[in-house]
């Protein structure tokens, strides 16, 4: 029996991380339809799992949980373009500036 959108559909209270219009999915409908979890995870976002009412588990594209990793450390690729300038072997030392005096 298909799901419908009404029951698909239930607002999720009490976590504050959790938006609004991720859909909850009980852990034994989410077994039974696994296939349309994952599609709906794809096309629509994150799909909550429960477990006895409280969340389990979160399934997401793989383009979601991508942009959620952190960035491997020492990947600076803008430090490395400016290292790579030679910007070391410039005099950038600036002359002191009074300012300019202006008759009133």
């Amino acid at each position: 029996m298909p799901r419908t959108a009404t029951r698909r559909r239930k607002p999720i209270g009490g976590s504050a991380w959790i938006p609004q219009s991720m859909e909850r999915w009980k852990l034994e409908d989410a077994k039974a339809r696994l296939s349309e979890v994952v599609r709906l995870a794809g096309t629509e976002g994150p799909q909550l799992v429960t477990i006895r009412g409280k969340e389990a588990a979160v399934i997401l594209a793989p383009e979601a949980y991508k942009q959620m990793l952190p960035k491997p450390k020492g990947h600076q690729p803008l430090v490395r373009f400016l290292q790579g300038l030679g910007l070391s072997d410039l005099d950038l030392e600036r002359e002191p500036d009074a300012g300019r005096e202006i008759a009133l």
